[in-house]
């Protein structure tokens, strides 16, 4: 008998729709560059290993705008930028290109190429609109030429590359590129992502994948059928201003999604992945009435439904059976099997091999998933379900991970004891699943529905589309009762303006909503989502509220660090925390965590794992704490430290290694630029980085409220904000200072 473990991969693959509803311009171009590096290759490398089957789940959205770049027709502001003769740009535009051109991940997609790793020095680590601004005269036209083809060039994937000549001989040329070279480069893009979905029906149809869906737009379905819903994991929590509960736009968005995997895979789906592993009972009808086999989500929400806890060992391996098996749930008229993730196996993937030789992390998982083999009698008869993001770790390693797939499945290819399955296929040859009452109201992160409800900014876009929508409802209403039916172009309006609605619901918006997440396109996010509530007030022809204008996302945000100093201090500056007593009176920033893979299931920190604080009576001083596992070689990385209050002063540190400098800036306020003003201060760097600022360059003194924020960029973990939005309050202690805080 055949005791070979079943692995079953899964690969999600999602983009929120970038499209400007009124322009129709893509204001972002992760959809075309992800298509170019990631969404075909992660297919076509498995034509080298045929045994390995995979599940790989395409959001309709993601297929929406693959099918749009396809057509030629794609209007992209980054396409553009890079198409546009290089002696034609206009300052504005050379702006965006600085600040823009550079978004890889620098270490291993930057640094390694002479040239681009050049212009990056030449830019400098800042993309402040104001830094870039003063620096634009330094860039001449070939310089404009070869960062629009070297941006464009990176963003394909090395396979890809090496395998075709033009590419290859474009990457290898390295520099003075001509326009001719450009136009290889972006048509080329157009080639590679015309391939992708007939690549990905082509294995399905020859059952090396199975392709799996999710409801259109990407939304959280227990929030859109309750959002009362959320208060089951977080009984606390704060909710928008009126009950959220509409099942039909839940439905509407599965049957929407459905309806496009069957045009684009000539058949219906086997399963979903609800977005972001998102369950709860009131979803399970509408996904067993669509006739949906199989749903995937995490394993806290396996172990909270049957209030049994997931038990691991020391080393993190699971030895709980019934983690590997799948689970009948019946509801409504049918019944769905549900999986779930091994978050453990699968974070390793997302978030730790990517700093380990790719040999040795090959190794590690084969050595776990071979624990698990061993630890079960019968393990044919189970499923390890391994679920991650399909597109955003690879970024982060070598050869944008081709070295660590082909250690991996050249040693899962032919394997005695491991068998690489389609989900479908497990449920095929293992028909009985044990039957699960009740599902716990969750997502795959922290069991619960934080990232997209319950803070001030997600409560606030919730409440948008509950007007916008009751305003929909009325119109049509009014039209129906009027007419009997509406004609052809108000129905033609009324549809496109449910269809606003639908992409307003989505998920994307909301994760950046609230202090969970950050990135230097929030506000994109924000104007996108804006914009979508918009046009459904226009498409019935209403005008939209005032408020739709102003951002939702809470740029000017005070906070206070929850720990303060409670006495002077006047530490060593020479980067070793020289003795216990030396920041025992510090404050203390905390890490509001990072992540490189969309988001990790317990809380981390990005490069930096904190940031202490605390003052003499004449000096600032702060000392940036490492994760653990950062090494002296990755310790290459910038921060940068804006002053806003008492005065406009910034300082810039560069830190390689040991050694470190800071440099002190000051606004010209006049005009609008950072004026290098010379050496700011002691820094030292070693197992820590330590930086004392005098109050004399700062503008600090006793008494005063200081109002800061900090940007950290480093190659491994690319750009963190701390805070992640608004900025940092601390008062500077008074000369009593040390006499208020006394106590025997």
């Amino acid at each position: 008998m055949d005791k070979r473990l079943n692995i079953a991969f899964v690969w999600h693959m999602h983009q929120p729709l970038y499209k400007d509803p009124l322009s129709g311009e893509y204001l972002m171009p992760w959809t075309l560059y992800h298509g170019t590096k990631d969404y075909y290759d992660m297919a076509a490398l498995l034509d080298d290993f045929p045994h390995v089957h995979q599940t790989f789940n395409l959001v309709p959205s993601l297929i929406e705008q693959l099918n749009d770049y396809a057509s030629g027709n794609a209007k992209d502001k980054y396409r553009q930028l890079s198409a546009k003769r290089a002696g034609e740009l206009t300052f504005d535009d050379k702006v965006f290109i600085l600040q823009n051109f550079f978004q890889a991940n620098w270490d291993n997609m930057i640094l390694p190429v002479p040239r681009y790793r050049d212009l990056l020095l030449k830019r400098s680590h800042s993309s402040a609109p104001e830094d870039v601004k003063g620096v634009v005269r330094y860039f001449v036209e070939q310089d404009f030429l070869d960062l629009q083809v070297l941006f464009n060039l990176i963003w394909i994937d090395p396979l890809i590359r090496s395998r075709d000549s033009s590419l290859d001989a474009l990457f290898k040329k390295g520099a003075g590129y001509t326009e001719e070279d450009k136009r290889v480069v972006l048509d080329k893009q157009i080639d590679i992502i015309r391939m992708i979905l007939p690549k990905y029906r082509d294995l399905q149809e020859a059952g090396i994948i199975e392709v799996s869906t999710t409801p259109y737009y990407h939304p959280i379905m227990p929030l859109l059928c309750d959002s009362y819903s959320a208060r089951k994991a977080m009984p606390g929590v704060n909710l928008p201003k009126e009950r959220f509960s509409h099942p039909e736009d839940a439905l509407a968005q599965l049957r929407k999604g459905i309806a496009l995997y069957k045009e684009t895979f000539g058949r219906p789906p086997q399963g979903i992945w609800p977005s972001e592993g998102s369950v709860s009972m009131e979803v399970m009808p509408l996904i067993t009435g669509e006739g949906i086999r199989w749903i995937a989500t995490d394993e806290d929400i396996l172990a909270l439904s049957l209030r049994q806890a997931v038990r691991r060992d020391a080393f993190g391996n699971c030895y709980d059976a019934f983690l590997y098996k799948p689970y009948t749930i019946h509801a409504g008229q049918g019944s769905v099997v549900a999986i779930f993730r091994d978050h453990v196996l699968s974070d390793r993937i997302g978030f730790d091999y990517a700093r380990m030789d790719a040999e040795a992390a090959a190794s590690d998982l084969l050595t776990r998933l071979y624990n698990v083999q061993a630890s079960l009698p019968d393990p044919e008869n189970h499923l390890v379900s391994i679920i991650l993001d399909g597109e955003n770790a690879w970024e982060s390693f070598k050869n944008d991970g081709h070295d660590f797939f082909s250690a991996l499945y050249s040693r899962l290819n032919a394997n005695d004891s491991l068998k690489c399955v389609t989900v479908s296929e497990f449920l095929a040859q293992n028909p009985v699943a044990e039957p699960l009452e009740w599902i716990y109201p969750g997502s795959w992160i922290n069991h619960n529905f934080k990232i997209w409800i319950g803070h001030q900014e997600d409560n606030t876009a919730w409440d948008y589309i509950a007007e916008a929508r009751a305003a929909l409802v009325a119109h049509q209403t009014s039209l129906d009762s009027r007419s009997g039916a509406a004609d052809s172009s108000s129905a033609q309006a009324i549809k496109e303006a449910w269809d606003q609605i639908y992409i307003a619901e989505g998920s994307d918006w909301f994760w950046w909503y609230g202090d969970d997440h950050s990135t230097m396109c929030d506000e994109h996010f924000d104007h996108l989502f804006r914009l979508h509530v918009k046009k459904v007030y226009k498409l019935i022809g209403m005008e939209p509220p005032d408020y739709l204008d102003i951002p939702v996302i809470m740029s000017a945000v005070a906070i206070r660090p929850s720990v303060v100093p409670t006495a002077y201090m006047n530490p060593v500056i020479d980067g070793e925390i020289t003795d216990y007593f030396e920041w025992l009176a510090a404050g203390r920033i905390a890490s509001r965590g990072a992540g490189a893979a969309m988001h990790r299931a317990t809380d981390m920190s990005g490069f930096i794992d904190g940031i202490s604080f605390g003052f003499s009576v004449d000096a600032l001083f702060l000392r940036f704490d490492y994760t653990g596992d950062v090494s002296l070689a990755g310790k290459d990385w910038n921060f940068s430290i804006t002053f806003m209050k008492p005065k406009p002063v910034k300082v810039n540190g560069v830190v390689k290694g040991t050694a470190a400098k800071v440099v002190l800036y000051e606004k010209d306020i006049g005009a609008g630029q950072w004026i290098e003003a010379g050496p700011a201060g002691e820094v030292g760097a070693n197992s820590v980085v330590e930086l004392k600022l005098a109050h004399a360059l700062t503008g600090l003194s006793p008494g005063v409220q200081t109002q800061f924020f900090i940007h950290i960029d480093s190659a491994v973990n690319g750009r963190e904000r701390w805070p992640q939005k608004g900025f940092l309050v601390i008062d500077v202690p008074q000369e009593n200072f040390e006499t208020e805080n006394w106590c025997v």
